[in-house]
């Protein structure tokens, strides 16, 4: 799917601002390489991400396996002149099966891109998909401070809940990590 594809944005508006070329559309197999290439550099260099150990494709094939077409669990990737520059995914929020209508979502962009908007529409993209399923409540878990995170899913209608305070330590430093939420089903 092109991004003039998609019709139900939030705000419509944001398509003003994407390149012509972005496609967004489902993570295949083939995505890894790129997938990888993009996440790396955060466990490498921040505290973004809690992972401490840079994966490969073959470490990362777990993750991509519990991603569908449909159902809760979902991944898309943003491509600009057929390349993928970034991808949004749901997955379990935790094991117990009561936090099954809950998803944990992520978003990661190529350091090296800089389209304005294309995280909205990235996400816009997912959580439409995700309104079509038995999807109640969509979480973040924001490593503190991330200020663009932040900005991005307060504009997607996130709000926060709370703190995790020294939730983790990476780099021989503990972080507190935010958690936002926003609801996607009545």
């Amino acid at each position: 799917m092109s991004i003039t594809g998609l019709t139900n944005l939030r705000n419509p508006f944001l398509r003003l601002y994407m390149h012509p070329k972005v496609t967004i559309r489902h993570i295949e197999e083939k995505d890894l390489s790129a997938v990888v290439s993009i996440l790396n550099p955060f466990i490498e260099d921040t505290a973004v991400t809690f992972d401490t150990l840079p994966y490969s494709t073959e470490t990362r094939l777990p993750w991509f396996n519990q991603f569908g077409h449909s159902g809760r669990h979902q991944c898309l990737v943003a491509e600009v002149d057929s390349k993928v520059v970034a991808y949004a995914n749901s997955g379990p929020l935790r094991p117990k099966a009561a936090y099954d209508t809950s998803v944990e979502v992520s978003i990661y962009k190529a350091s090296n891109v800089n389209h304005k908007g294309l995280g909205s529409v990235l996400y816009e993209a997912l959580f439409d998909r995700l309104e079509k399923e038995d999807v109640h409540r969509a979480h973040a878990l924001i490593t503190l401070p991330n200020s663009a995170s932040i900005g991005l899913h307060k504009k997607m209608g996130f709000y926060e809940v709370g703190i995790l305070n020294e939730a983790g330590r990476k780099f021989d430093q503990y972080h507190d990590v935010l958690w936002m939420e926003m609801k996607l089903r009545k």
